[in-house]
C-alpha cells in the first residue's frame, strides 16, 4: 500500500468522457468509488478561465486529466489554472495526465527566429506546480528532457499490436507495417517487431510546406495488407495520399493506426472518401460526432491503460510494465480476444 493518500482525479473540459471512463476503471480496480473531484471550470464573459474546487484536497494526491488538444490554448490554460488552484489548496502532489500533449510538434528550431514552444509549455507546467506528467506517444521522445520533473510517456504500440493480432487473426503473415515518412521509421519498426511483421516506408518529398510533391514506396508491398502507423493525423492529406500510393504499388488493402486523431479541417471528409479500408485512432483527443459517424474510423479506448498507470504512479510501482503486451492484455480484459 502506498504511503501517499488515496489518488483523486479532477478534470477540465477538454475530454470529460475519457476522464469519467478512467474514474470508472479505477473504481473497478480499487473497489471504492473514484469519482471526479467536484469542481467548476468555466469562463467569464471576456473568456477568462475560472476554477473553483468544491472538495477539500489538502494533503491529497491529485491527478488532473486534461489533454491540450484543440482549442489548445484554452485547454492548456485550464490545466495551468487547475494546477495553481490545487497547489494553493495544499494538495500533497499534483500529476498532470495529458493524454495528448499539444505544441509537441514545436520541439526544435527548424529555422532562425522561431520558438521551441514545447519547452515553453514544459516550463509553464512546472511553474504552475505540477510535479509529474503522464502522457501518451509524445511526438518527439526528447520532449521528456524539456522537463525537470518525472515524465511517464505511455505507448499505443502494444495496444495496437493486440488489436492487430485480433483483427487480422489467421492473416498475420500478410500484414506489413508502413511508416508514412522517414521520420516515423522508429515508431513503425517498434510495432513491426511486436507483431513480427515486415516494414515498409513511404518516402515523401515536399516542394513547399503543406504540399507533398512526390511519394515513393520503399519495400515490396504487393499482395500485402498494409498498416500505416503514425502518432497523429491532422488534416489527413499525407495519410490518404500514402494509402493511394500503396494501392498503386500492389497492396491488397490499406489500414491506418494513429494514436492522436487531431482530424482538423477536411480530415474526416478525406478519410471517408479515401481508399483506406479502416482507420484506428484512440480517444486521447475527444472524437467529434463527425468522427464517430465515419464508417471507416474505429476508436480504441485508452482509459484502461491510463487508469492502471495512475494506480501504478500512486502505488510507486512500475509504469514501464505497461509497455508490454502480456501486461496490457489483462488490463483490457479480453477486448482483443485472440
Amino acid at each position: 500500500m502506498s504511503n501517499v493518500p488515496e489518488p483523486k482525479l479532477i478534470a477540465g473540459n477538454a475530454n470529460l468522457p475519457l476522464a469519467q471512463a478512467i474514474a470508472r476503471r479505477m473504481t473497478m480496480h480499487r473497489g471504492v468509488s473514484m469519482g471526479l473531484v467536484d469542481a467548476r471550470v468555466e469562463r467569464f464573459n471576456d473568456q477568462e478561465i475560472f476554477v473553483e474546487v468544491y472538495e477539500n484536497v489538502r494533503g491529497e494526491d491529485m491527478f488532473i486529466i486534461q489533454p491540450t488538444s484543440n482549442p489548445a490554448n484554452d485547454n492548456l490554460m485550464e490545466l495551468l489554472i487547475m494546477a495553481d488552484a490545487l497547489r494553493r489548496s495544499s494538495a500533497k502532489r499534483i500529476t498532470a495526465v495529458i493524454p495528448y500533449f499539444g505544441y509537441a510538434r514545436q520541439d526544435r528550431r527548424a529555422k532562425a527566429r522561431t520558438p521551441i514552444s514545447a519547452k515553453l509549455v514544459a516550463n509553464m507546467l512546472v511553474g504552475a506546480g505540477i510535479e509529474r506528467v503522464l502522457t501518451m506517444d509524445l511526438h518527439a521522445a526528447q520532449i521528456q528532457g524539456f522537463f525537470d520533473i518525472p515524465v511517464d510517456n505511455l505507448y499505443a504500440a502494444p495496444i495496437f499490436a493486440l488489436d492487430l493480432k485480433s483483427q487480422f487473426r489467421g492473416e498475420m503473415d500478410k500484414v506489413m507495417i508502413v511508416s508514412p515518412d522517414v521520420g516515423g521509421v522508429a515508431r513503425a519498426r517498434e510495432l513491426a517487431k511486436r507483431i513480427d511483421a515486415p516494414l515498409s516506408i513511404v518516402d515523401k518529398r515536399r516542394e513547399k510546406a503543406g504540399e507533398v510533391a512526390e511519394m515513393t514506396v520503399i519495400g515490396e508491398v504487393e499482395g500485402k495488407k498494409c498498416v500505416i502507423v503514425d502518432d497523429m493525423c491532422d488534416t489527413a492529406g499525407t495519410l490518404c495520399k500514402a494509402a493511394q500510393v500503396l494501392l498503386d504499388n500492389g497492396a491488397e488493402e490499406v489500414h491506418a493506426y494513429t494514436t492522436h486523431g487531431v482530424l482538423s479541417g477536411p480530415a474526416v471528409e478525406r478519410i471517408t472518401n479515401s481508399v483506406l479500408k479502416s482507420m484506428v485512432i484512440t480517444d486521447t483527443i475527444a472524437p467529434t460526432e463527425a468522427v464517430r459517424a465515419t464508417p471507416n474510423i474505429r476508436i480504441i479506448p485508452t482509459a484502461p491503460v491510463f487508469a492502471q498507470a495512475i494506480l501504478n504512479i500512486w502505488n510507486g510501482t512500475s509504469v514501464s510494465s505497461l509497455f508490454e503486451m502480456p501486461t496490457l492484455e489483462p488490463v483490457y480484459e479480453g477486448q482483443f480476444a485472440s
